[in-house]
């Protein structure tokens, strides 16, 4: 009997432990706590970064010298009978040994090392531009997901309020039952309505579980935990928007946004590499210093020269056209960026009005009579001045309205964040 109580006493211990890890696994986050984690922990983003220190070890590495070449050639390590003596390099060592050396080192010529570097900071300033798109896009995906979540949670609250007071009326209702007072197909009428409560609560929740390992693996937060977050944020200040000017914001998108900003910079980066491109007409030079011992008209031989390629069939023609080519494409891409991102703002911005206008709609009060009478309905339905069928019904379009109600504030802050993806900045 001992060993029984000790093992109950033991699980009842084990279960209250996990009951209160999971209590303690779960955070309760703002949407600008989470956005400050999501920035600061996301393994994509750290790893993005990367890309622009990787562009930064290029301009250092345009920026050496090409390393001198040292040759060493003609050892002899026998001689014969033909062999002429020479004076010994040490000793009595070398009478017979022969030796060339030769340092060459090359001279880029035309300012092509100069322009290549060129190119290379434009390369780091594109892939700053990179990250910055890399992370305009993740944020929106990250936002998107925030306000699906507090939506998702709002839904539920709404429900298991609604479960809840159904309940209430079961439990009423199954005691009038064996009584006799009530008749059993309201009871089972109201138990359908429960099930189809618990029916959506069930799919709430899966859709909760999706999201919240959609934003773990953004925020790089254990699997354990369970994210909660708040209401703020969820709804933009209608004010603000009312505030935006579409002029202003078209040229800013234009001016700012960072995949415009890659096609400037890579029309920048065409025209340093037609510059190098036409430096690579100009031939390099290679200087060379060289020692011959034992192979000329004198012992111990010190001469000097230069090397270059004669430029008479080979003068980069091909490249040169090509860098020109790029120039002019990339100024045709240029202009088509600009008229697409400025229908993509006016598209945005008049989406965003159109949802503003229905969210505002809405009367202020309109909700809190709403649940009013929502429970007007429940208490008149228990003192039998409502038909069953009426309270169904008014729950019905109760949950159909606050549906819509959410909907439109849902959809306000996503064309919100729509817009400040499209303008590329944050659009208060």
């Amino acid at each position: 009997m001992k060993r029984i109580l000790l093992t109950l006493l033991v699980i009842v211990s084990h279960k209250g432990a996990a009951q209160l890890s999971a209590i303690n696994d779960t955070i309760v986050l703002s949407r600008t706590q989470a956005e400050a984690l999501f920035l600061d922990k996301n393994i994509s983003l750290i790893s993005e970064k990367l890309n622009i220190d990787m562009a930064d070890a290029q301009v250092i590495q345009a920026k050496l010298w090409p390393n001198p070449t040292l040759t060493i050639g003609e050892i002899n390590l026998w001689n014969n009978a033909t062999a002429q003596e020479l004076p010994p390099l040490w000793g009595n060592f070398g009478k017979t040994s022969q030796v060339t050396a030769e340092l060459e080192q090359l001279i880029q010529t035309a300012g092509k090392r100069k322009k290549l570097i060129a190119m290379e900071k434009v390369g780091v300033d594109i892939a700053k531009e990179y990250f910055k798109t890399f992370l305009r896009n993740l944020k929106i995906e990250f936002r998107g997901n925030l306000t699906e979540l507090q939506y998702n949670q709002a839904q539920q609250a709404i429900y298991q309020k609604q479960l809840s007071a159904m309940q209430t009326l079961l439990k009423a209702y199954g005691n009038q039952v064996k009584q006799g007072n009530v008749g059993k197909g309201e009871y089972i009428r109201l138990k359908a309505a429960e099930l189809q409560f618990l029916k959506e609560i069930s799919d709430l929740q899966k859709e909760n579980n999706a999201l919240q390992k959609e934003l773990k693996v953004l925020m790089n937060l254990p699997a354990a935990n369970f994210i909660k977050l708040t209401d703020e944020g969820f709804v933009p200040d209608s004010k603000n928007i009312e505030s935006i000017n579409l002029g202003n914001l078209m040229a800013s998108a234009v001016e700012n946004r960072p995949d415009m900003k890659v096609i400037k910079l890579g029309n920048e980066y065409n025209d340093n590499k037609y510059k190098y491109e036409k430096a690579m007409r100009t031939p390099d030079v290679t200087l060379g210093v060289s020692y011959d011992r034992g192979a000329s008209l004198m012992n111990d031989f010190v001469g000097v020269g230069f090397s270059l390629d004669l430029p008479f069939f080979n003068r980069n023609q091909g490249n040169i056209k090509a860098a020109k080519l790029a120039i002019d494409q990339g100024k045709l891409l240029a202009d088509e960026k600009t008229i697409s991102i400025q229908s993509e703002v006016l598209q945005s911005y008049e989406d965003l009005l159109a949802t503003k206008k229905l969210y505002e709609s809405v009367e202020a009060d309109y909700e809190g009579d709403l649940d009013k009478l929502l429970e007007a309905y429940r208490k008149n339905f228990m003192q039998k001045n409502t038909s069953m069928l009426e309270y169904l019904d008014f729950v019905d379009a109760y949950l159909d309205n606050k549906s819509i109600l959410l909907n439109s504030k849902k959809d306000l802050n996503k064309n919100l964040e729509e817009l400040r993806y499209i303008t590329g900045e944050e659009v208060n």
